[in-house]
């Protein structure tokens, strides 16, 4: 079997774009597509059908794609124990990650590892926590961060930091002038939240019901840059933890205050992929993320956030 094509034939997969195969491997989509249709006509089938948006799995596709990905994690697994038979960590650690916490964590990871592990490479992926839910169970990232709401953590996951909710609006807004809100500030405010399906909705909806406080969701965007852009323009507001306000104040001109009555906590936490075991190199990259959160530094604690007025 061809290994070169069938990680392509995985990535046309995961990224649904023949152009974006190509970008992330520095070369041109003729390219990528010759390689496949090549890789096609050794199958015997399609394996992928072409649409206007970019590629799908065909069903042929789809029986094959569980098989291949097992192949190709063995082989790179194989690959790497080998090398990691010297003591040093080798290979890719694919990394999940939400919007809120991407920066400086990432950045910070990535030069600590260039540093010490220079032959662990990081790819990361960002999104909302359904979908790394989802890459967790599919096996498309090894590790992800992400919020978590039980106090207990499970399935193996580590809690790295816990973190409060804040009601975020305008600067000069009265609302949030003070350093800290009621939980009952929140009738009938409009919200600007994140899209169903969404665990952080499920729980402020609960609250909310526990509480007797009507939620008015105003607007619903998944994207956290668009949140802080409608909150910034005044008369609308959002519920983010500390890395969210910290990122969004380098363009946005915010104030936020805790929620108290009750506070509501969350926990930034590390999760695992349940596929197979997990590398040297994975393991050194959660060390690695510990560190930085047990380092007391603003990278993942949310430290040194200006609130209740956090301006760019």
């Amino acid at each position: 079997m061809n290994y070169s094509a069938w990680k392509l034939f995985l990535a046309a997969a995961d990224l649904g774009s023949l152009s974006k195969v190509a970008q992330s491997y520095g070369t041109s989509q003729p390219h990528i597509s010759r390689q496949l249709n090549e890789l096609e006509q050794e199958c015997g089938g399609r394996l992928f059908q072409r649409t206007g948006r970019g590629v799908v799995l065909t069903e042929f596709g789809e029986r094959v794609a569980p098989k291949v990905r097992a192949w190709v994690a063995g082989t790179d697994q194989l690959v790497n124990d080998i090398h990691s038979t010297s003591g040093k960590p080798i290979g890719t650690v694919r990394l999940g990650i939400l919007p809120s916490t991407a920066h400086p964590l990432v950045s910070t990871l990535y030069y600590r590892l260039k540093e010490r592990y220079p032959l662990v490479q990081l790819s990361v992926r960002e999104g909302q926590g359904a979908q790394l839910e989802n890459w967790l169970e599919a096996g498309h990232v090894d590790l992800a961060i992400l919020f978590r709401h039980s106090p207990v953590p499970r399935h193996g996951d580590v809690y790295l930091v816990e973190t409060a909710t804040y009601l975020v609006g305008a600067e000069g807004d009265d609302v949030t002038a003070n350093p800290t809100v009621p939980f009952s500030a929140l009738q009938n405010l409009p919200l600007v939240m994140f899209c169903r399906p969404n665990s952080w909705r499920d729980r402020l909806d609960q609250l909310a019901l526990e509480h007797g406080v009507a939620l008015n969701v105003a607007v619903e965007a998944d994207s956290l840059s668009l949140q802080t852009h409608i909150v910034a323009d005044g008369g609308m507001y959002a519920l983010l933890g500390p890395y969210a306000i910290s990122n969004a104040g380098r363009d946005c001109r915010l104030q936020a205050s805790k929620i108290i009555n009750p506070q509501i906590t969350r926990h930034i936490a590390l999760a695992m992929s349940r596929h197979g075991e997990l590398t040297l190199a994975c393991r050194t990259v959660m060390q690695l993320v510990r560190e930085i959160a047990q380092s007391g530094g603003p990278e993942l604690t949310g430290r040194g956030i200006e609130v209740p007025s956090t301006t760019g």
